[in-house]
């Protein structure tokens, strides 16, 4: 008996162990559920940041990529827009024989105007298509021409057809009245009157001459005011417009240099928007319309200067002409000059400062055509301080190319800006400076300006200053006059302004 109770008891006891190991394991019933599903939720967390880390890591990867690609093929076409203007001296010396059997100058040619079109086989295959219906080639023989997955976008100005403000940085009388009377040229037409009745940036009222006179006294090293009087004797002031930039309360003064960029014009006393708008940039898409420069030669260029600065110079020899002061004949000027350029198709209008002055006096061939617009003839005060102003040869450009690279969601582009100076380029091809200066026409100094010593450009025999007597062409080696007039000038220009955007 008492073993069986001693058993019961044990029976008794292993059952409750049961169920109470039973009831624990319901207690915990669904725990590796809710570990299982933090686990895949932690997992989930986790891969998605990667994939995001790493998808922001591609996209700017991509982004960097496309941006290089871009700048360089925006440099490349810098490059050769450079290389396109260096070969005008030679298309030029080409079609010479048939100018000179007319008894005339071979003109300039301006290869820039179609350099979207001349430089399509080195652009994408639209461009190199453009190019073979123009010219009627096929360039399927050619060799590395033509860009992949990008192209360029290509503007080249001429910044000697503008009148150029920086001119005036030497403060000479006859640079400052000269500019002083173009830029009243340009602004003196009476449908301009409202914008000099308006407050400008500085809240300030001024009107022609005070812009004007603001505009040479910001750039130049003179430390009197100018008036801006270019055809009278006004006396001038000795208070200079630093005090003005400091009386109203703005924390610069004159410059006293030659302005950098062109957005520094805006600093200027007297820049109100619709003036900046009208005169300065008409146009931000397209600096062509651009009337004003900081760059370029101190004469503008009447074959590439747009109508209305061509008009502004015509005024500033007579500012009381009738063309000058009626509004209709501004307006058949300005047409008339449109038309002849379309009859042209781009070739030079004037081949001199002396036909530009006799078409404005009704001679030649424009002469006729704006008579016969009822533009009357302009008897210039001085033909000669008017020829001395302009030229029908640019050197100074300004090239803007844009590589653009296209993508799936978005398109890359990098813009440069640059500013090439050819006023000592030597022609390119050209290894003497003796034929340089032959081919070029120059005398002296050539075409390396002050660059050289006068007799290098006359003579490639001559010697540098501090060369050796053992250096002699008769070796058939190349002097050291060579060598330092090959080392002082690219034939592609020298580049005086860059910017990337």
């Amino acid at each position: 008996m008492k073993n069986d109770l001693i058993a019961s008891r044990i029976r008794a006891h292993r059952r409750q162990k049961l169920r109470e190991r039973t009831r624990g394991m319901r207690k915990r019933r669904g725990v590796a559920l809710i570990l299982v599903l933090g686990a895949l939720v932690i997992l989930t967390v986790f891969v998605t940041q990667l994939q995001e880390q790493t998808s922001a890591a591609l996209s700017a990867a991509l982004a960097e990529r496309d941006s290089l690609k871009a700048e360089y093929t925006a440099r490349s076409a810098v490059n050769l827009s450079r290389m396109l203007v260096a070969t005008e001296p030679g298309i030029r010396r080409m079609i010479g024989p048939i100018f000179m059997a007319m008894g005339k100058a071979p003109p300039q040619i301006p290869v820039w105007v179609f350099s979207d079109l001349i430089l399509g086989p080195f652009n994408d295959a639209e461009g190199a298509q453009t190019f073979a219906r123009t010219a009627g080639t096929d360039q399927s023989t050619g060799k590395n021409l033509g860009l992949s997955g990008a192209h360029f976008d290509l503007k080249i100005v001429d910044e000697d057809s503008k009148i150029n403000a920086n001119a005036v940085v030497a403060g000479d009388p006859f640079t400052r009245s000269r500019f002083g009377a173009q830029f009243l040229g340009l602004v003196a037409p009476p449908q301009y009157n409202s914008i000099f009745e308006k407050e400008d940036q500085d809240h300030q009222f001024s009107d022609r001459a005070t812009v004007c006179g603001a505009i040479v006294d910001y750039v130049d090293l003179d430390e009197t005011f100018y008036n801006c009087d270019p055809f009278g004797n006004a006396p001038q002031s000795d208070s200079g417009e630093d005090n003005f930039y400091q009386q109203i309360g703005l924390g610069y003064s004159r410059k006293n240099a030659a302005l950098d960029s062109f957005e520094e014009l805006r600093l200027v006393r007297g820049m109100s928007d619709d003036f900046w708008s009208t005169f300065i940039d008409p146009d931000p898409e397209d600096p062509s319309k651009r009337v004003m420069t900081i760059w370029g030669q101190d004469k503008v260029n009447v074959n590439s200067a747009n109508a209305q600065t061509i008009l502004a110079i015509a005024c500033a020899g007579e500012p009381t002409a009738k063309l000058c002061t009626d509004p209709l004949q501004m307006q058949n000027f300005i047409m008339g000059v449109t038309l002849a350029r379309s009859f042209t198709a781009g070739a030079p209008l004037f081949n001199s400062p002396k036909s530009f002055t006799d078409a404005l006096a009704g001679k030649g061939l424009l002469g006729p055509l704006l008579t016969s617009l009822g533009v009357d003839p302009i008897q210039f005060r001085s033909v000669k301080d008017v020829q001395r102003a302009v030229t029908t040869e640019s050197k100074v450009f300004s090239i803007y190319a844009e590589g653009v690279v296209p993508g799936m969601n978005r398109e890359t582009r990098v813009r440069i800006h640059a500013v090439v100076d050819f006023r000592n380029a030597v022609e390119l091809g050209t290894t003497n400076p003796a034929n340089a200066a032959s081919a070029s026409g120059a005398t002296g100094a050539g075409p390396l300006g002050g660059l050289l010593p006068q007799n290098v450009g006359a003579n490639a025999n001559a010697q540098a200053p501090g060369a050796s007597s053992s250096s002699s062409s008769s070796s058939g080696q190349p002097t050291d006059a060579d060598i330092m007039a090959a080392l002082a000038s690219d034939p592609a220009g020298a580049i005086v302004y860059y910017r990337i955007e």
